[in-house]
């Protein structure tokens, strides 16, 4: 096996990268759509035009009725009005049709049927006077023969389908979809479906990035595994440049000891730019090989859904003789600061709502293998190469990943994390098609104090009272002074400690935490549960900082369980649900009331009413309890209104 190394050749800027990578590519002819085929135009829709398309026939192609009723000569029916009015003769000076007909010889002009009146068989009486052509589709109303239906270069939709076959078109020339080869790489990359061992990686990037490909227009042509080696490499990108249009290789662009890609296209081809200066994403490889496009991404699945989309998209569409469309933006206020290197542009994936009259940007998490923040992103948000970030509160630019109408209906929830929030977002959509909930885990005082600032409708909260053991209302006075809120039980849940199956380090109360064999996991400042972790350290004299593992923390439940799971931790405090959703073992400690707060305005509206819809829905109480660890005694029952 090859050991080649390589290095980074630049990391030029974004902006000069793209420009200059389509330029390469032109000199080379590589962006030429290639020779023209024709296809029935029955076929053709979701294709480019490759030619301008004239119409064969006009449409209509005769003089037709417009309406149902009689043909008639318009200048024979001068003088009718409702004094005076005109009786015609029925197959002789009123001729009776439908609409599409053909208009009869020696007539211009249709009497729809309700405005006349039969006075006896065979005659006809009208109170009005038609002028020429009235009522009638003239030849080539719609398309005149020799016509210019389509301009080249034109993507054809279902209504061009339509005027093409109307205008006698049967086939129209297109230009070819451009083939697209997708090659993973990477030994610790198996096929879904296969048994997994510790190392392996599903691959899943192909099957996505093919999906992304069959948008734009292209066909996506997926390739085998190729393992870290540079040979084998080699050969399947020359075989990839031989049968497709445009290559892209998936993983091993970075500098590392089995990252063969670059060192693979600068023997096969040519390298543009090896770097370019955004986050993530910065490994790209842009080069030709056999004066085709060549893209190498990287393997983490958000660089490659960054890279495929700044980098091939444009190829992709200037293949197809088009430019790449640009997606809707909007301006948003930012909810948190985004702190960002300075020297890369950085994009930011984010949850968008509308909150009163301003749309609110949360931004997720960043790293560049968290798929799932593309899942539940609504929008990407640009940070400048020469910015170092946005301070929260300031209105940035947000390109947008859905419609705005589907940001306009969603329920934005800022605070504690509970598994049965995702369950409450299933049920909005499934009882309010066009409804939505975006969630974001900055704890329980975190969404208290985004709801203050007006950044969210509500938040998930579960703050004991260390004085009155009171859980959420003596925040809420605390931090909520002035701010209408009501609060709404959704649940009393089982608190207690996360374990291995079988409690291997027999994990029983907090004193344990201390032990120098014990290994924690913490949740974050402000979370409720580690409210909950504190009050009970400082029952019992416990130093935090004897705690192994008080420093570190994680945003969610599950995110503490898999910490346990995954042996990087021995013990977490965190909800029953969550160690039973991983097959993790529970030892209680307490029972807590988890409450949403409300901003007033909203529970008394829309919103109001489709969360009561969900809370008080057997279906959906039946799935929450289907988790463990819950009690739904209260559950949508108003707990508390404040201001």
């Amino acid at each position: 096996m090859s050991t080649k190394r390589e290095i980074f050749l630049t990391e030029r800027p974004l902006d000069e990268a793209q420009a200059g990578y389509l330029e390469f590519l032109r000199r080379l002819g590589a962006l030429d759509p290639g020779p023209a085929k024709n296809v029935p135009v029955k076929e053709s829709c979701g294709l480019v035009t490759a030619a301008p398309v004239f119409a064969a026939l006009s449409h209509p192609h005769f003089h037709a009725a417009a309406m149902d009723g009689f043909a008639v000569r318009a200048r024979g029916t001068f003088g009718a009005t409702e004094q005076n009015p005109l009786r015609l003769r029925v197959g002789e000076e009123a001729v009776p049709v439908d609409t599409g007909d053909v208009l009869p010889e020696g007539c211009d002009a249709v009497i729809m049927v309700e405005d006349t009146h039969e006075i006896q068989p065979g005659v006809i009486e009208i109170t009005a006077a038609v002028f020429p052509y009235q009522h009638v589709r003239m030849m080539g109303e719609d398309v005149v023969a020799t016509e210019m239906l389509l301009p080249a270069n034109h993507l054809i939709r279902p209504v061009d389908v339509g005027a093409m076959i109307a205008g006698g078109v049967v086939t129209v020339p297109v230009h070819p979809q451009p083939k697209v080869a997708i090659i993973p790489t990477g030994a610790e990359l198996v096929e879904p479906g296969t048994h997994l061992r510790p190392g392996d990686i599903i691959e899943f990037n192909t099957p996505m990035l093919g999906e992304m490909v069959h948008q734009w227009g292209g066909i996506p042509v997926r390739y085998g595994i190729v393992p870290d080696d540079l040979t084998a490499l080699k050969q399947e990108i020359m075989r990839a440049a031989a049968e497709c249009d445009i290559v892209i290789s998936n993983a091993g662009v970075s500098a590392g000891r089995e990252d063969f890609t670059a060192a693979a296209v600068r023997e096969c081809g040519s390298i543009f730019i090896h770097g370019v200066a955004i986050k993530p994403g910065k490994p790209v490889v842009l080069g030709e090989v056999e004066k085709k496009p060549f893209l190498g991404i990287p393997g983490y699945p958000v660089s490659a859904v960054l890279n495929i989309e700044l980098f091939a998209k444009p190829v992709i569409f200037a293949k197809q003789g088009r430019t790449a469309p640009e997606r809707e933006r909007i301006n948003a206020v930012l909810s948190r600061r985004v702190v960002s290197p300075a020297g890369v542009d950085e994009f930011v994936r984010v949850k968008l709502g509308r909150i009163g009259e301003k749309t609110v940007a949360t931004p997720l998490g960043r790293g560049a293998g968290m798929l799932l923040t593309l899942v539940r992103a609504d929008g990407i948000l640009r940070v400048p190469r020469f910015s170092e970030g946005f301070e929260a509160g300031s209105v940035v630019t947000v390109e947008l990943l859905r419609t705005r109408r589907e940001i306009e209906e969603t329920v934005v929830v800022i605070g504690s994390h509970d598994l049965a929030l995702d369950i409450i977002a299933n049920f909005l959509r499934l009882k309010f098609p066009e409804a939505a909930l975006s969630s974001a885990h900055v704890g329980s005082l975190g969404g208290l104090l985004a709801l203050k600032r007006g950044e969210a409708h509500l938040a998930g909260t579960h703050l004991l009272d260390e004085e009155t053991g009171e859980y959420n209302i003596p925040y809420i006075h605390r931090y909520l002074e002035g701010v209408p809120v009501v609060l709404v039980n959704l649940s009393y849940r089982q608190q207690g400690f996360i374990v291995a199956p079988g409690n291997p380090k027999g994990i029983s109360g907090f004193a344990d935490l201390i032990r120098e064999d014990v290994l924690f996991i913490n949740r974050q400042r402000g979370a409720g549960t580690r409210v909950l972790l504190d009050y009970h350290l400082r029952r019992l004299g416990l130093d935090p900082q004897r705690v192994a593992g008080y420093q570190r923390e994680e945003y969610t439940h599950l995110a503490v369980a898999a910490a346990v799971a995954g042996g990087t931790a021995d013990v977490g405090l965190g909800i029953k649900a969550a160690a039973a959703a991983l097959g993790l073992e529970f030892v209680p400690v307490a029972e807590e009331r988890y409450d949403l707060c409300i901003l007033k305005r909203y529970w008394e509206g829309k919103t109001g009413d489709r969360l009561r819809a969900v809370l008080h829905d057997a279906e959906f109480q039946a799935a929450v309890l289907a988790r463990g660890g819950y009690d739904l005694r209260d559950c949508g029952r108003l707990v508390y209104e404040h201001g």
